[in-house]
């Protein structure tokens, strides 16, 4: 676990071969040489797609959002990035202050990326006010596993890593300032899972509960990063 970019602006993975990370002026581009089959929360293009760029766009804080899907896509033109091979999240966090770990786990390896912002914590299952426009700040959760998953286990991985985010919450007590109740997460928080589904790990990971190698990891994780980033956000 680092925060690589506190005082560098590249990561180069130790166990996902040409997976890159740079910090750039306005966002960090998590980088591939190949494709990954992705399930995400993203504005863009969210759900299941394949992907080889994932970007982690940094708004101001006073950013309104009306149309964030067609904001993002004229960004990635700018930045030279293709649309239908990009999934494209939105944060007001530090990404200098992004958290990264990998592990080395039964049949799979994985890199995850957290950036943390906790201005808007929220409880989820307690009333509360709600709105309908897109407000910053939010959890970006970002997991990469080379190995082989079914669609159903990517879509457990999503309830893992969100359970370690809760947990990650309570451990470090962010309220949630409407209910002086402990936070679960933000108003506005991502999460992306790409894998690589290369066949020469030769095990598919079916289920990726807690009580699995894969889904422990998945959590032990994010936790670890969702810490990290949130304990040193306020930092410099």
């Amino acid at each position: 676990m680092a925060q690589p970019f506190r005082q560098g602006s590249h990561y180069g993975s130790k166990l996902l071969n040409g997976v890159d990370i740079r910090l750039l002026e306005d966002r960090m581009e998590i980088c591939s040489s190949v494709s990954w089959h992705v399930l995400s929360s993203a504005i863009l293009p969210g759900g299941f797609s394949f992907a080889s760029r994932i970007v982690n766009w940094k708004v101001p804080l006073d950013y309104i959002g009306v149309d964030p899907v067609q904001d993002m896509m004229d960004q990635l033109v700018i930045w030279g990035s293709e649309p239908a091979s990009t999934v494209g999240l939105i944060t007001a966090a530090k990404l200098t202050h992004a958290s990264v770990t990998e592990i080395a786990g039964d049949r799979f390896n994985l890199l995850c990326c957290t950036t943390v912002g906790t201005r808007n914590a929220a409880r989820a299952g307690t009333r509360r006010d709600t709105f309908s426009a897109y407000a910053p700040g939010t959890i970006n959760t970002v997991l990469l596993i080379d190995g082989q998953m079914t669609e159903s286990a990517m879509v457990n991985a999503i309830i893992t890593a969100t359970e370690a985010k809760a947990a990650a919450m309570q451990q470090l007590g962010i309220i949630e300032h409407a209910s002086g109740q402990i936070a679960t997460g933000t108003t506005t928080d991502a999460v992306v899972i790409g894998v690589s589904q290369r066949l020469d790990w030769n095990a598919v990971h079916a289920y990726a509960g807690a009580a699995t190698t894969i889904g422990c990891s998945i959590g032990e994780a994010v936790y670890r990063t969702v810490v990290e980033a949130t304990r040193t956000q306020h930092e410099e």
